[in-house]
């Protein structure tokens, strides 16, 4: 069983009102094809995309960040907003923060909905978008998620044993045979704490697919190339919506299906994605483009991928 990856210290970047953990990984020697974007989804961190970093860092400069509500940037505060409008804005603001003027962007699950919404409700321009298991069409949000919007308080009242064995189970559920128990641990770490706790019910609280709703009549405006990534065994979000959400976008918008995962396609196919994204990035960036480095990040925050293996030996020996 491989040990998941740990990704390096973060920059802390104050944006309306919340801080966020960001991270910028770049190739360690010439300069990078291109600016490329994560943007995680729910109940997920940053970490879920370290597989795909070791394949993009190579040749691309890749920012991440925790959502704040989730992973490093779960806050102190019970009266967060961590909802998908609020984060919308909060990623428009990051990019400036980074001086990203058309960057790529990745997003996976809720995610998609605040890439989206940077680009749609904030009018960001952005090079192309590469949607992975998105949540944006309806119907999107399990009983659970209604039961949770209904009770907060009593779930986040639940004794640390029953909360932490729920979190683990709602984890592997969005998984197949390929989602590692270690990662399923690992993407539980953060909400098994007296804080996490809190802040897990409170983001699911928060969703709501009237937000969603707002980029869906937008659809038609999407202003980039985008490819669709889905698993085929997806739980949580059916294939078919895969293929809708493609017949509401502008232009030709290809579905690449993953046959054996589920909803975690970045941890289940990581080799897979890696490669499928690696080809729509060559094709939609010109081959003579480099991209200096003007992130405006402090040198111990812009980690190459070295950093991130020395970072994850370190930590582990402690």
């Amino acid at each position: 069983m491989k040990e998941p990856d740990i990704l390096p210290q973060p920059e802390t970047v104050r944006v309306d009102g919340a801080d966020i953990a960001a991270y910028v990984i770049k190739p360690e020697h010439g300069a990078a094809a291109a600016d490329v974007v994560l943007c995680h989804g729910t109940p997920w961190s940053a970490a879920a995309w370290l597989p795909l970093v070791r394949a993009l860092a190579t040749r691309y400069r890749v920012f991440l960040w925790d959502m704040p509500g989730y992973g490093a940037s779960i806050g102190d505060g019970d009266q967060q907003h961590v909802d998908l409008l609020h984060q919308q804005r909060r990623l428009a603001a990051l990019l400036d923060h980074w001086g990203l003027d058309r960057p790529h962007v990745l997003a996976h699950d809720i995610g998609g909905a605040v890439a989206l919404g940077a680009h749609l409700l904030t009018s960001r321009d952005l090079a192309s978008l590469y949607l992975l298991d998105v949540v944006v069409l309806d119907p999107w949000g399990s009983p659970f998620f209604r039961l949770v919007g209904d009770h907060e308080a009593v779930f986040a009242a639940l004794p640390a044993n029953l909360h932490a064995a729920l979190v683990h189970e709602y984890i592997a559920g969005a998984g197949g045979a390929g989602l590692d128990t270690a990662w399923v641990d690992e993407l539980a770490r953060p909400w098994c704490s007296p804080r996490g706790q809190r802040a897990f019910y409170r983001q699911i609280a928060q969703l709501r697919p009237e937000h969603t709703r707002l980029l869906v009549a937008r659809l038609d405006q999407v202003r980039c190339p985008v490819r669709i990534g889905w698993g085929e065994r997806d739980p949580w979000i059916p294939r078919a919506q895969a293929t809708e959400l493609a017949s509401r976008l502008p232009g030709t918008v290809e579905v690449f299906s993953f046959p054996d995962a589920g909803h975690l396609v970045p941890l289940e196919a990581a080799d897979a994605l890696a490669r499928d994204v690696l080809t729509w990035l060559t094709a939609v960036t010109p081959a003579d483009e480099t991209f200096p480095d003007r992130s405006g990040m402090p040198t111990p925050a812009r980690s190459s991928l070295a950093s991130v293996t020395q970072a994850s030996a370190s930590r582990r020996a402690h």
